[in-house]
């Protein structure tokens, strides 16, 4: 009986599970060089020929054009890590790998994957436990560690060169949003500047719109402005459904244009009258009604995104009104300076010196358009790192000190579960090895010897030893300011563990047409087996990841 179309492809059993385990693997590896202080960039060049120079995780999964499913899921590991905790995309997608490899040895000895799974989900909350136990606390006031931490978020990347600068920025920027509601990150805008040196990069306390004024005669700079909000349109409105007027005298055309004229001067004067300054408009602004706002010494500014005019109001303690018939002196908002400047040849409207600024722009400088988009990258991680602290006022200790120390305990957790769960879960404690030993690969030195001396300080109590990757010695990472959120290492073993669990449990795979996309052989036949076709089935092998040939 033929239940399947003709193109239609299906694996079973240890082959599918092998298939899968592969694809997971080949995606971990592909980012694996890329991890801690040392860790090497990757440049990934797209089909138009654009090209990204990172070592951010989730940004190089994200570049690359990946077909198989299972390869997939993993991808989706790095992006829940970014979307809950804006870092350890990297350690969460080889922690994956690495259970997966685990994994595999244990079928091969004939160990049940409903086995494992079990072991791996039960090893998963343990450390979850231990980590929770251990972590350090830090409080809202210990800028110090907030700056640390910001700085571990930035170490081996562009960034690093200026972090002790940056962390300062990034530290003041979400504690300048906090407000009674919590953090948002989304009122620190990036503002990205090709020219001059990294060092010159800046906070400013307000907001950066990308426009320029309106009319010519209008001021380049108003001080201590009165700033108005408007989401909508400084223009006559044109009447909803169509309409013809005949004109028969010259006389009636021009009461028509005196009357719109009318209306417009009347819009500019409800803005004079509560006392504006300054005005942000979302929509676009008339010739005539321009030419009104100059002449009263007004600051206009046209086609304000929401956004902009969202950010403007946290800012100013302004309101954004939709209608001028109900603006009124107290929906204004107020700022020391708003003025049109140049920043790296672009023409924009800065607004700041604001009493208590809920809504800041961090300005980033760098020499080419990859070393800014980089530095971005790195911000966005120290951003979300600090804000995690913050909420959590908990952190762990960096440097592979965390893992080592699970690795450990586990593996006594291991001793006291017994039956082939104890497998599993001794299988999860030798997974977690890979994070030091890939951090002293990465760095050039012993991963074995760095190892053991890990786990010899680990055994004399010193739960914060790690790996420090520039000297190669064994440190204590909390003195040395190294360390990281709490919920960054739990959501990178929940999500890890959540994705290996989900493959290794997948037994069949039914593909409407070719899984491997390596097309046929002379024969006819599929090209590879599906425990070796992983080359086509990750586009021509970890070489050529869906087209990205040379970008690895």
């Amino acid at each position: 009986m033929i239940i399947l179309g003709e193109d239609s492809q299906r694996t079973q059993g240890k082959d599918a599970q092998s298939m899968n385990i592969s694809a997971g693997q080949a995606v971990a590896e592909s980012v694996r060089t890329t991890l801690g202080p040392k860790g090497m960039d990757k440049m990934l060049v797209d089909s138009g020929g654009s090209v990204v120079v990172t070592n951010d995780g989730v940004t190089i999964l994200g570049e690359m054009d990946i077909d198989h499913p299972a390869a997939n899921m993993i991808v989706e590991v790095s992006e829940t890590q970014e979307d809950e905790v804006a870092d350890g995309t990297t350690t969460a997608v080889v922690v994956a790998g690495e259970l997966l490899d685990q994994a595999e040895e244990l079928i091969d000895q004939d160990v049940h994957a409903t086995t494992i799974a079990q072991g791996y989900r039960q090893a998963a909350e343990k450390a979850k436990e231990i980590l929770e136990e251990n972590a350090i606390e830090v409080s809202e006031d210990d800028r110090d560690t907030l700056v640390k931490i910001a700085e571990t978020a930035m170490t081996g990347k562009g960034a690093e060169s200026s972090k002790d600068l940056l962390a300062e920025l990034v530290v003041d920027a979400v504690l300048a949003v906090r407000d009674d509601a919590g953090i948002d990150i989304d009122n620190v805008s990036v503002e990205k500047v090709v020219g001059g040196s990294i060092d010159n990069s800046e906070l400013v306390e307000g907001v950066i719109v990308d426009k320029e004024r309106v009319h010519e005669n209008m001021p380049f700079g108003v001080e201590d402005a009165n700033v108005a909000l408007f989401d909508g349109a400084l223009e006559v409105r044109e009447t909803e459904i169509d309409a013809e007027v005949n004109v028969t005298d010259p006389d009636q055309l021009q009461q028509f244009l005196d009357q719109e004229e009318k209306q417009l001067k009347e819009m500019v004067d409800q803005l004079v009258d509560v006392g504006a300054d300054v005005v942000f408009v979302g929509d676009g602004i008339d010739d005539m009604a321009q030419h009104y706002l100059a002449k009263e010494g007004i600051l206009a500014v046209r086609r304000a995104k929401s956004s902009d005019l969202t950010r403007l109001a946290r800012a100013t303690g302004g309101n954004v009104v939709g209608s001028l018939d109900d603006v009124e002196a107290d929906d204004l908002g107020f700022a020391g300076s708003v003025a049109q400047k140049d920043i790296g040849g672009d023409e924009r409207i800065f607004v700041e010196d604001v009493e208590d600024a809920k809504s800041v722009t961090l300005i980033l400088r760098g020499g080419t358009d990859h070393v800014v988009d980089e530095l971005e990258r790195a911000i966005d991680d120290s951003l979300g790192v600090v804000q995690t602290t913050l909420e959590d006022g908990r952190v762990l200790p960096g440097g592979g000190a965390s893992e080592t120390e699970l690795s450990m305990e586990l593996g006594e957790f291991a001793s006291s579960v017994g039956g082939r769960e104890q497998l599993a879960i001794e299988a999860f404690t030798e997974a977690l090895d890979v994070i030091p030993r890939t951090l002293a690969e990465n760095a050039g030195l012993d991963p074995i010897e760095s190892l053991v001396n890990l786990r010899k300080e680990h055994a004399d109590g010193d739960f914060a030893a790690g790996l420090d990757a520039y000297t190669g010695e064994i440190v204590n990472m909390e003195d040395d300011g190294v360390v990281e959120p709490l919920r960054v290492k739990t959501q990178a073993i929940e999500s890890a563990t959540e994705a290996a669990v989900m493959i290794l449990r997948i037994d069949d795979v039914i593909a409407a047409g070719d899984l491997k996309g390596g097309g046929s052989d002379d024969d006819g036949d599929d090209a590879g087996a599906p425990g070796g076709g992983m080359g086509g089935g990750m586009g021509g092998g970890m070489g050529g990841m869906g087209g990205m040939g040379g970008a690895m």
